[in-house]
Parts: C-alpha cells; sequence; structure tokens
C-alpha cells in the first residue's frame, strides 16, 4: 500500500472510519481539510445494491450540477456541413466527420465528451471500442446523439455530467472542487443523490444505496449514512 503524505495523515485523523457522517459535517470536514498545492476535485461515491449483469439493472445516466463541475471539459461534436457550423458557433472544442472518426482510432483523443448527430453514428461507431472504454461513446440516452447540437454542447459546458455503474455496483461522480463554497458543494452533492435515487431500477431488491462516500483527491474518503444521504429520514437509501 502505497505511503500518504502529511496532509491525509492529519486529515485522515480527524476522520473517524466508524462514524456515518450526515452530509453537511461531510461537506464540512471536507472545506476544513488542509489544502493541497492545487484544487482538488471533490467526488462522491456510491455502491449500489444493484446486479448489473440483469439488463434491467443497468444503470446509467446524467445529471446537471447545479454550481457547475468546476473543470474546464472539453467537447468534441461528430458533424457535417451545417450542424458542424452550429456545434463550431456553439462552442465545440472540436468538430468533424469521419476525418476526427480516423483520429479517434488512431487513439487522438483531447476531449472530455463527445456529442454525435444521429447520421454520424454509423461511422462513430466503427470507433468504439476505443471510446466505450473511455465513456465517451455518443448515446441517444445520455442526450449526447442529437440533432439539437446548440443544447448539448451548452448543457455539458454548463456543468451536465454523464455516470455509470460499473459490474459491481459503483458509481463516481465528481461534485466540485474543492474551491467551491460549501453550500455550492452541498447543492450539487444533493443533485446527485437526488438522481441516483430516482434512477434506481424498479427489479433492485434489499438496500439500494449499501454505502455512500464523499472525498477529495488527496484526501481520505468520509462515510455518509446511506440510509440519510440527504441527511434527513426517508432519504430513500433502503426503499
Amino acid at each position: 500500500m502505497a505511503a500518504h503524505g502529511k496532509r491525509y495523515r492529519q486529515t485522515r485523523a480527524t476522520v473517524d472510519r466508524e462514524e456515518l457522517y450526515a452530509p453537511v459535517a461531510a461537506i464540512r470536514m471536507i472545506k476544513e481539510a488542509p489544502g493541497a498545492k492545487f484544487d482538488e476535485t471533490v467526488e462522491v461515491s456510491f455502491r449500489l445494491g444493484i446486479d448489473t449483469r440483469k439488463q434491467d439493472q443497468t444503470l446509467r445516466g446524467t445529471v446537471t450540477l447545479p454550481n457547475g463541475s468546476g473543470r474546464t471539459v472539453r467537447v468534441a461534436v461528430f458533424a457535417q456541413g451545417d450542424k458542424g457550423r452550429e456545434a463550431r458557433d456553439a462552442g465545440a472544442d472540436l468538430v468533424g466527420g469521419d476525418e476526427l472518426v480516423d483520429e479517434v482510432i488512431k487513439g487522438r483523443i483531447d476531449f472530455d465528451a463527445a456529442i454525435a448527430t444521429p447520421d454520424m453514428m454509423a461511422s462513430v461507431g466503427k470507433a468504439g471500442r476505443v471510446l466505450g472504454p473511455r465513456g465517451l461513446m455518443p448515446n441517444p440516452k445520455t442526450g449526447t446523439v442529437t440533432n439539437d447540437i446548440e443544447k448539448a454542447v451548452a448543457d455539458i459546458k454548463g456543468g451536465k455530467i454523464e455516470y455509470r455503474a460499473d459490474r459491481t455496483g459503483n458509481v463516481h461522480l465528481v461534485i466540485g472542487k474543492k474551491s467551491f463554497e460549501e453550500r455550492a458543494l452541498l447543492e450539487n452533492y444533493l443533485a446527485v443523490v437526488d438522481e441516483i435515487l430516482k434512477a434506481k431500477p424498479s427489479s433492485a431488491k434489499g438496500r439500494y444505496i449499501r454505502s455512500l462516500v464523499v472525498s477529495t483527491t488527496m484526501g481520505p474518503g468520509i462515510r455518509i449514512d446511506p440510509t440519510k444521504p440527504k441527511g434527513v429520514d426517508g432519504g430513500g437509501a433502503a426503499a
């Protein structure tokens, strides 16, 4: 196990490993922890009671963070003609058709999110082996395969992020930067919790949210009570 730095150890000493904190307390601890030399990312991690091997228990979607993610997101749009011009006008960082697909297939990926018009998906599908493992494959369910390019680019640039449960039912989502105000982090956190609760597969049995942790890039995980993910009774975790 890799050794942790002094700042990590100082923060870890203030976190009770057995304690389940309320969201407000957890966010406050993150804000009060010693700072790193850079603006750390704040993340929330869920372990869910779902079996993603079953088709009706896969979990994938998007959520818009009310205060943004704090990250500069580079958006690529696979589009041609008028839609390509619309993408450039909307602020897309990369725009192209088959030539952009070819660049991706060669492993030249300089973007964090991808959008495609429906007519481009046959070509984009050729790059699925490259885009898929990176979570960059456009998908109609997440609004990234669309003819409304202007809205799609604006949504992503404005804080819309995608999530997907892995094979073991874990979901990791960015909720901002450590420099954010406490209230902004809490609002983003609650938006994410609301989305995950809303997305619960109807066939999932038993406790849905089994564990819930918030952390920073360099800091230890702070456990939140999974039965009260919003900090109040009736949060829906065990529904």
